[in-house]
């Protein structure tokens, strides 16, 4: 079984809540299914950082404490946050998958006002030990929200929905990661009278977390019968072959492990960032985490327009260049940054006052702005094509890979600040390898390189109008028709659907250099005439017919060739052969508009013979039809109905 045939219901049978899909991502807020849910995580979120970096503070700042030196404070107190992830992340998706979603998050945050309460005493006792217990208590309630989180959204949701969703909870997170980052650095600035501030402005959040959980609506368990295996190390193992069995989901859940191994590396290391290279105040350090956080929250927004309300994972190789270029320039920006050992640190104006810093500043933001996009597109293909009965233990599989990731992050930039490298050259290491690393998944899943292709082509070359993509099946068998105008049909069709699209081509463009790579690359499906190559005929039936029984969705030009006048051309009877059997796969025809004329088309005879033939940015459209039952379908119907199509206004 494909991965396709297991991805999420339809909008119709999304749980309760489901409704149709909202005007706007932001309009979600205003919605019970959403709102409750979003504040909800938004203050446990917020509720973390302010505590975590209200400590990071007090250790950095404040307190001496001889086995717990500044520069290393950040990396232990990450660390002991990201164990419970570990040890108990295989418990926490096997409840979430098993138990009401809403429950479970009302009971977390219940744990929160507990251990705020026990966190509130070491600040008020400055007892580093109660609170570094408080850091890994906090550590085991993210551990339990995470997977109740990215299962709930796609319960609530619909598939249209899920970027916007998605986008909209990255944003949240890490706009409140920066107010509890800020609120915990500036309460700490107060003095002797932070830690007691802070003990209060915990348990408050607290609180307020717990409230908001109280409106969020019921989300039935996905798999009441499951038996719960309390063992976590064989649970922890299970999680990880069954995130296997769907290699898109498992290479996606790699893909963002790295990237928290990138983040943490930054974010550990802020506090002693802007005191021991930058020379700046603890309010310094804050800045710095305002502009990384709003850079990420920027990117998350960003992704549902730049994939028009899809799930457009071409975004993903834009972040990881993204990424790799500005790390590697902020560890250039820092060499520029001096700031003498005896000086007093510097405020945030006398930082400002430094333009040197600015490039700094413009190299976080541009870094967190990369991840952005490179990590929503990644959770929003994980829920779409996880099963929904595994759904919250894959993401719990998520959850264990990131914590192995940060994990071994802390302790190799440990290792290396240890061994005397500079915070700056640490920076540039992981830029550097971050190139290495999301090469190699690109190449393992070349499926990001193709959606980028095609979104170049659609947004650059073209650009690309959709009226009717609401009528592609979002999961299940089914098959696509259009008129076929220009070799780039298959790469305008292919960015549509927010799931892999198997194309049955002419033979002859596999024999175009560029063509033939990018689609052999995709996997499509080479025919040739019958007369000319019997056996690749029949082969590609077969394998068109395979794509079916895999429940993928297929896409065949039913003209056979590319038009040479621009006029529809009669279609031929093979997609018949193909729906033999299938009497209930739906066809959906659509059809192109405004690319004839184009460099790809052949129009004056020869295509890819004139470049700018039109200029750049040439409007295009597709329109998609309402499908049409196998049993109902004949090849004239469905020329009747892509020429309806093509006489509509182009969108």
């Amino acid at each position: 079984m494909s991965e396709a045939a297991t991805t999420s219901h339809p909008p119709s049978t999304q749980g309760p809540g489901a409704a149709q899909p909202a005007s706007s991502q932001f309009a979600l807020l205003g919605q019970k299914r959403f709102g409750p849910f979003f504040w909800t995580q938004f203050l446990g979120a917020g509720n973390d950082n302010l505590f975590k970096f209200a400590f990071t503070v007090l250790v950095t700042y404040q307190l001496h404490v001889s086995w717990l030196e500044p520069k290393m404070a950040g990396l232990v107190i990450g660390a002991l946050f990201i164990l419970p992830f570990l040890l108990f992340s295989a418990t926490a998706g096997q409840w979430a998958d098993k138990y009401d979603k809403a429950r479970i998050m009302r009971s977390i945050k219940l744990l929160e006002v507990a251990i705020m309460v026990l966190a509130a005493w070491g600040f008020m006792t400055h007892g580093v030990i109660i609170l570094l217990a408080c850091v890994a208590l906090m550590g085991l309630h993210s551990t339990f929200f995470g997977p109740v989180k990215y299962a709930y959204l796609p319960q609530h949701l619909s598939p249209r929905e899920l970027t916007g969703g998605n986008g909209m909870v990255e944003m949240g997170t890490f706009v409140s990661i920066l107010l509890g980052n800020v609120g915990g650095g500036l309460i700490m600035g107060l003095g002797d009278a932070g830690a007691r501030w802070a003990a209060l402005a915990c348990v408050t959040v607290a609180v307020l977390g717990w409230l908001v959980s109280l409106r969020i609506p019921a989300s039935p368990s996905s798999e009441p019968n499951l038996r719960l295996n309390w063992n976590p190390a064989t649970e922890t193992w299970r999680n990880l072959k069954l995130a296997r069995e769907y290699p898109s989901v498992f290479r996606s859940l790699l893909g963002i492990s790295w990237m928290w191994f990138f983040g943490a590396v930054f974010l550990s290391q802020f506090p002693s960032f802007a005191k021991d290279v930058l020379g700046g105040d603890a309010h310094v350090a804050s800045l710095l985490l305002v502009v990384f956080s709003v850079g990420i929250a920027i990117g998350s927004l960003l992704c549902e327009t730049l994939s028009h309300r899809s799930v457009e994972i071409g975004l993903v190789p834009v972040g990881a260049i993204g990424m790799s270029v500005f790390a590697f320039d902020l560890y250039l920006a820092s060499q520029g940054v001096s700031h003498p050992a005896d000086a007093p640190l510097a405020t945030v104006s006398q930082f400002l006052n430094n333009h040197a810093n600015w490039r700094v500043m413009a190299d976080l933001a541009l870094l967190a702005f990369s991840a952005g996009l490179y990590s929503v597109p990644m959770y929003a293909l994980i829920q779409l094509r996880a099963k929904p009965s595994h759904r919250a233990r894959i993401i719990a599989a998520n959850n264990i890979l990131n914590a192995l990731f940060m994990i071994v992050s802390a302790v190799a930039a440990g290792a290396m600040l240890s061994s005397g490298f500079t915070i700056p050259q640490v920076f540039g290491a992981t830029a550097l390898l971050n190139v290495i690393v999301v090469g190699y998944l690109f190449w393992l899943m070349p499926e990001y390189l193709i959606r980028l292709v095609m979104l170049v082509v659609t947004r650059f070359v073209y650009r690309l109008r959709v009226r009717g993509e609401e009528h592609l099946p979002t999961d299940g068998p089914g098959v696509l028709i259009c008129n076929h105008v220009s070799f780039v049909d298959a790469v305008i069709l292919g960015v549509i659907s927010p799931r892999p699209t198997v194309f049955l081509m002419d033979h002859r463009i596999f024999k175009t250099a560029a063509l033939g790579w990018f689609f052999r690359l995709c996997k499509a499906i080479p025919i040739a005439p019958q007369k000319e190559d019997p056996e690749a005929y029949e082969q590609a039936f077969v394998r068109a017919r395979e794509v079916l029984a895999n429940g993928d969705l297929l896409c065949i030009f039913p003209e056979g060739a590319i038009t040479k006048d621009g006029q529809l051309q009669p279609f031929k009877g093979g997609i018949m052969k193909i729906l033999e059997g299938y009497e209930q796969v739906p066809v959906i025809p659509s059809a192109l508009h405004n690319l004839w004329g184009s460099f790809f088309s052949r129009i004056e005879g020869a295509a890819m013979s004139k470049p700018f033939r039109r200029g750049v940015f040439n409007h295009v459209g597709l329109v998609v039809g309402e499908a049409i039952p196998a049993a109902q379908v004949t090849p004239e119907r469905l020329q009747d109905e892509v020429r309806k199509l093509l006489a509509e206004p182009a969108p």
